[in-house]
């Protein structure tokens, strides 16, 4: 029985600064089973990587105790992200995804993860709750080379006529 997307992957990770490329890479070999140009690549890993260094910095408050979740998913030729943690929380995502907003500017957080995120990705959805954790749901759609697909149409075709053209051969 096939399930509601063509491919799944989960990763658990401790809270801490190196696990970003960790991530970042993961997501990245994971999705580029959707065949992605370099720059569609680079979009998906710079978005990873704003979310899961959000989650080191701001949802433990730099303790490297709590486990960020990354889930991956492919649909066709969509990649759907989930990066969640249960941190502190966000108190308003409105505020939060404002541009040149930080909580932290004693750190020199230049306040752009989600504009990034949002920049690079088809579809990001912030879910937070105080005290819980936070959710970032993010999707990007790849794009088909429009060569490639005109020059699959074109070998049907060809194909098609060419087995019509055969069956008048066939004694």
């Amino acid at each position: 029985m096939k399930g509601l997307y063509d491919n799944e992957m989960k990763l658990e990770f401790a809270c801490k600064s190196n696990n970003e490329a960790f991530a970042r890479i993961s997501v990245a070999a994971f999705a580029s089973q959707l065949d992605p140009t370099i720059e569609e690549l680079a979009d998906i890993k710079t978005a990873v990587s704003e979310a899961v260094t959000n989650c080191i910095i701001h949802a433990y408050d730099g303790i490297e105790e709590g486990i960020i979740k990354v889930e991956a998913k492919l649909k066709e030729n969509t990649v759907y992200i989930e990066i969640s943690d249960t941190g502190k929380g966000i108190e308003n995502i409105e505020i939060a995804k404002r541009p040149l907003y930080t909580s932290k500017p004693n750190l020199e957080r230049s306040g752009m993860g989600f504009t990034i995120m949002e920049s690079f990705m088809d579809e990001v959805i912030v879910e937070s709750i105080v005290n819980l954790g936070t959710k970032v749901s993010m999707k990007k759609s790849i794009k088909k080379d429009q060569t490639l697909e005109k020059k699959d149409e074109k070998v049907s075709q060809e194909k098609e006529s060419s087995e019509k053209e055969g069956e008048f051969y066939d004694i």
